[in-house]
């Protein structure tokens, strides 16, 4: 899948949707709507998988976070974990974000809430934040993409995102902690498969 589809706000190829059954760990294992021009159409990649595998059990409630949702794994996660949490879904991709929307809907998860990155309000702050952050956009733009959300965070909130190894992970933990400074904590909660998972905690 080529990079200016799946990053693209509006892909140019015609939608041809698939329904495929999709293990979301946690015993929820679904029918779920994919597209083509989408990241990961065929059902949960590597890095999600890992992340879903590793991540503590969400907070019962609050206010959570996926960054680029795709057509919704770790969305659909956290919402299944929370009901009473409100869960926001965010992607570059129209496609995707409708996706993520209408399998919430197919799901019976009523606490979904989608947008694009820009029409999220800008006073939402969120108390957890799971991604698979799209490495692959080129780290000028990665980076802009973490400190638009990692900032956002309540006090004791926390951020776990899932990089593979050997497309610079370790580099991106160290760069996350220079940038954000002594009020967020930078750990790595695990690696498996290839692929660390940092955690980014929130303490002032």
């Amino acid at each position: 899948m080529s990079q200016e589809h799946y990053f693209s706000d509006q892909p140019n190829a015609p939608e041809k949707r698939r329904t495929i059954t999709a293990d979301l760990g946690g015993g929820h294992s679904v029918a779920v709507q994919t597209s083509n021009a989408i990241f990961s159409p065929g059902g949960v990649d590597k890095g999600t998988a890992i992340l879903l595998k590793h991540a503590p059990q969400p907070p019962s409630d609050g206010h959570f976070l996926d960054i680029g949702c795709g057509w919704g794994p770790l969305t659909l996660r956290m919402a299944f974990e929370s009901p009473s949490a409100t869960v926001f879904a965010v992607d570059v991709n129209e496609r995707s974000r409708k996706l993520t929307a209408d399998n919430a809907a197919s799901l019976g998860l009523t606490s979904v809430k989608v947008f694009s990155p820009e029409d999220l309000p800008a006073d939402e702050t969120f108390d957890l934040i799971w991604s698979n952050p799209p490495i692959r956009v080129g780290k000028e733009v990665l980076h802009a993409i973490l400190l638009q959300w990692l900032p956002r965070l309540n006090v004791g909130g926390i951020a776990y995102l899932v990089v593979q190894k050997n497309l610079g992970s370790d580099s991106l933990q160290q760069w996350i902690a220079t940038t954000l400074g002594k009020s967020f904590t930078v750990d790595r909660l695990t690696t498996d498969k290839g692929f660390r998972i940092i955690s980014v905690l929130r303490n002032a």
